[in-house]
């Protein structure tokens, strides 16, 4: 099938999914107010097979140094798959299903699925990395940039209750300490091991609730336009602190909700 945009509705909410665009969500509206950072690079975009930074751009995979890409020198960012176009495997009754085939610079094969469901009240992302022949470690997260004012009133506000803040280095990367919670602005790893739970609020217009079983959250909100709540399945340079591992017979799966109510 193609890869032109989706857009799927529930009430009076509407999402648009760009399979064309690496698979992002382009945009998320409630009532006509759009609640997602516009433009290419912006929306919701998925990160696999890695999440934030890797340290040189470099991971063990079994008794092999890989190198990926330096698209943020001197490390490599975000995974691959932002980069590239999906392809639409059905869409309807408020869900799309859109797959991504890993290729170059990646050194495995293997595929990525990712399902959008919409509701009246909330939108749930859900993906799987598949192995299709050798083993490999990877992360799966989300990468959301929610607009800081809706032009409804004040700006978005930010409240959670993480047990740990992964120590950031001069690097921006994980050292390998937590520490306790520190005041913002971040671009900071959190720890969340009830599941991630964090609620984005733009007073007297709308809450919205970001949740996730998995259990780290990296939070950046150092740019004016925007603020990103990132659920994902290990903190940054995870292909090399935390891996999880594909294999042929066990993809890595993970899955985000956003639930939404008006103030």
């Amino acid at each position: 099938m193609s890869n032109e945009d989706i857009t799927l509705t529930a009430g009076d909410a509407e999402v648009t999914v760009q399979p064309g665009n690496g698979g992002r969500v382009g945009g998320l509206r409630i009532g006509g107010v759009e609640l997602l950072r516009q433009g290419p690079k912006f929306g919701c975009f998925p990160m696999v097979p890695w999440c934030g930074r890797i340290r040189d751009g470099r991971f063990r995979d079994g008794g092999v140094l890989r190198q990926m890409p330096l698209n943020s020198p001197p490390h490599a960012i975000h995974g691959t798959v932002r980069d590239g176009a999906w392809r639409t495997a059905r869409a309807g009754d408020g869900e799309a299903v859109i797959t991504y085939d890993l290729v170059d610079p990646w050194p495995h094969p293997g595929r990525v699925t990712q399902i959008v469901t919409l509701t009246e009240d909330s939108l749930t992302l859900a993906m799987a990395v598949e192995a299709h022949e050798s083993s490999f470690p990877a992360q799966i997260g989300w990468h959301p940039w929610f607009n800081r004012n809706l032009g409804t009133g004040e700006d978005a506000r930010l409240d959670f209750a993480p047990a740990w803040q992964e120590e950031r280095g001069d690097d921006h990367l994980p050292t390998g300490r937590r520490t306790e919670p520190g005041p913002g602005p971040w671009d900071d790893c959190f720890g969340m091991p009830d599941g991630v739970d964090v609620t984005v609020t733009w007073p007297g217009h709308l809450e919205l609730k970001v949740t996730s079983p998995e259990q780290w959250v990296v939070v950046y909100d150092e740019q004016e336009a925007a603020v990103c709540v990132e659920p994902q399945t290990g903190p940054p340079d995870g292909l090399n602190s935390r891996p999880r591992l594909v294999t042929p017979i066990e993809p890595l799966e993970a899955a985000t909700t956003w639930t939404w109510r008006r103030l």
